[in-house]
């Protein structure tokens, strides 16, 4: 048992709404470091908590595992009280292990920062640069090569390419830099790398590339047997003035719902993904999963979404920003697994830390991109687990760790079925299970 302070009970206000009383004490007992149970002397109490609870409790107990839940129901997840929550867990739990039984997979990969400008100005984003910034850097094409080559040496299977979206509509001296490099655009520069990471090595490429046209999908999608873009959220309103969108055209929600879709018209095995604590409510969570939803369920292309918690860095205009809680960030993962309880579901492990092995119990079955040579760019404050780390406390919570490909094993024989070099490289790549044929 553990008493808790005036202080913490304060830091958990967003997890425990239903306490109004500005004075307390409280016990707590602790399950996987989840708090399950509070015993509280309180001034006041509201009225809704009992109503709230009930409709909990009895929405959990229809849950079947392998049966995507409804909106009203994800509703009533997301805002669970924390005596409700390992029940929570235990559904997402037993959904992850009807879907895929006894393993966490996890991608061994290069982060490639192919150039970090960006005509976007997200309130949340240290990665984006202007012209003349410190830092300021596009790759070249033998800066690409020899992190390949060390990646491979140390095991690797994945280089991650990410980008900013379009920089050269904004800056000269992007246009410049990419006429240096004989290229018309930043899309075409990367067609180009993500062919000689294939060509010149046995990485296979996984693109971030921002919004596309069907022409570029096809482009991309002939260079890497995957790409990525993650939604965010479905709410435009965070597009206003001041708001984590503000003054980012690329991330208008139904752009970006367009480039998703053209990925699923044309096959192309597609990670997508939101991120929490931007200013979105939890309605807006459970929109932009079921958004997601309903593209998977009409094409059958979405491999991986991600469920990533908004971190705040002194940096940045939204450095005074509320983080989402710990308790957050376990129902909408929870919550993402009952929505969509046939796809696989990532959460970051170094955005969770030390905690993030209470993930598995929230329904993840992949850990996404760990890389043992390069930082995490988006947020290189928060350093990735070292693998044997991440094996260890995976083995913990009753699973094996295994080391994927950048497409997810059950879309590989789509892309394999299409002759050339890229279904060469696949092929060689991936073990008879579709897995990495390096140890992890």
């Amino acid at each position: 048992m553990q008493r808790l302070s005036h202080h913490h009970l304060k830091c958990c206000r967003q997890d425990v709404a239903s306490y109004v009383s500005t004075s307390a004490t409280a016990y707590i007992t602790m399950l996987r470091r989840c708090i399950i149970r509070f015993n509280v002397v309180i001034a006041s109490i509201t009225p809704a908590m009992p109503e709230r609870r009930f409709a909990c409790a009895s929405a959990l107990a229809e849950v079947r595992p392998g049966v995507p839940v409804s909106r009203e129901d994800a509703l009533q997840f997301i805002r669970c009280t924390d005596e409700d929550l390992p029940e929570l867990l235990a559904a997402a739990h037993a959904a992850k292990e009807q879907f895929k039984l006894s393993v966490i997979t996890y991608s061994r990969k290069v982060f490639l920062p192919l150039t970090n400008l960006c005509r976007d100005y997200c309130g949340y984003c240290t990665f984006r640069r202007d012209p003349g910034d410190p830092g300021t850097h596009t790759m070249t094409p033998d800066e690409v090569l020899a992190v390949c080559r060390e990646g491979e040496r140390l095991g690797c299977s994945e280089a991650l390419f990410s980008l900013g979206d379009k920089p050269e509509l904004l800056f000269p001296e992007m246009r410049e830099t990419l006429r240096h490099l004989g290229y018309k655009s930043t899309l075409h520069y990367l067609e180009a790398m993500c062919e000689l990471v294939l060509r010149e090595t046995s990485l296979l490429p996984h693109p971030n590339p921002g919004l596309l046209s069907a022409e570029w999908v096809a482009r991309l999608a002939a260079v890497s047997p995957s790409m990525g873009l993650m939604l965010e959220t479905t709410n435009a309103a965070l597009l206003a003035p001041g708001a984590a969108h503000d003054n980012a055209p690329d991330k208008l929600p139904a752009k970006r719902l367009r480039t998703i879709e053209e990925a699923g018209k044309q096959n192309v095995p597609f990670t997508t993904g939101l991120l929490i604590g931007i200013g979105e409510s939890a309605e807006d969570r459970i929109d932009t999963l079921l958004a997601i939803r309903d593209l998977h369920e009409r094409y059958g292309h979405i491999q991986e979404v991600i469920v990533q918690n908004f971190r705040a860095k002194q940096s940045i205009p939204m450095a005074n920003w509320p983080e989402p809680t710990h308790g957050e960030m376990l129902r909408s993962v929870a919550v993402a697994r009952l929505l969509l309880p046939n796809v696989n579901i990532q959460a970051p492990p170094n955005l969770s830390a030390p905690y993030y092995d209470d993930l598995v119990d929230a329904g993840i079955n992949d850990w996404g991109g760990i890389s043992p040579l390069t930082p995490d760019f988006i947020n290189p404050e928060k350093p990735w687990p070292h693998v044997e780390q991440l094996r260890l406390r995976t083995e913990a919570k009753g699973f094996a760790l295994r080391q994927r490909l950048p497409v997810y094993r059950e879309f590989i024989p789509a892309v394999t079925a299409k002759p050339g070099l890229l279904s060469e490289k696949l092929g060689a790549a991936a073990t008879t299970d579709g897995l990495a044929r390096r140890a992890a």
